[in-house]
C-alpha cells in the first residue's frame, strides 16, 4: 500500500471580531471547522481555498496571506493531513446558493465562542492552531507558493 497524505486548504476569515466557520455533520456528529477541504487534481492551492470557501459558505474569498502550514496525524485512523491555511477578505455573498453536502450552516463565531467549544466539537486540533496563529499576527506572503505548470 502506498502512503499518501491528504493535502487540504483552509481559511481564517474575520469580520467585526467574528470568524466565519462551517458547522457540518461528520461521522454522525455536528462539528465546527474553518471553511476547508481537499486540494483537487490540477488545482492550485489558492484556487482550492477560493473554491472551498465558496462551496461551504457561499462567500467569494480573496486569499491574501498564509497563516501557516500544518501537519497532523489523525489518531487511530492512519491518516495524515497537510493543511495550508490562508487568510484574506470576502467579496460577494450568494445567500441562496446551496452549501456542500454535510454542511449545516456557515455561522460567524467570536473567539470566545470558539474557545468555549469542546475539542471534540472541532474537526481537528488544526482549527484552534490556525486561529491562534492568525490572532498572533502570523502572516506569510502568497509568494512562498510556487505552482509549477498549474493555473
Amino acid at each position: 500500500m502506498i502512503w499518501k497524505p491528504h493535502v487540504t486548504v483552509a481559511a481564517v476569515i474575520e469580520r467585526n471580531g467574528k470568524f466565519l466557520m462551517v458547522e457540518e455533520l461528520a461521522d454522525g456528529q455536528v462539528i465546527y471547522n474553518q471553511p476547508a477541504g481537499h486540494l483537487e487534481e490540477g488545482e492550485s492551492l489558492a484556487a482550492a481555498v477560493i473554491r472551498e470557501v465558496q462551496e461551504e459558505t457561499a462567500w467569494e474569498f480573496i486569499p491574501e496571506a498564509i497563516t501557516g502550514i500544518y501537519h497532523w496525524c489523525k489518531p487511530g485512523a492512519g491518516e495524515t493531513f497537510v493543511r495550508f491555511c490562508f487568510t484574506g477578505t470576502l467579496a460577494a455573498h450568494a445567500p441562496t446558493q446551496p452549501l456542500d453536502a454535510g454542511i449545516i450552516a456557515a455561522p460567524w463565531l467570536s473567539h470566545d465562542e470558539l474557545l468555549a467549544l469542546p475539542a471534540a466539537r472541532l474537526r481537528s486540533p488544526m482549527v484552534r492552531k490556525c486561529l491562534a496563529d492568525y490572532l498572533s499576527g502570523q502572516r506569510y506572503s502568497m509568494d512562498i507558493i510556487h505552482a509549477i505548470d498549474i493555473p
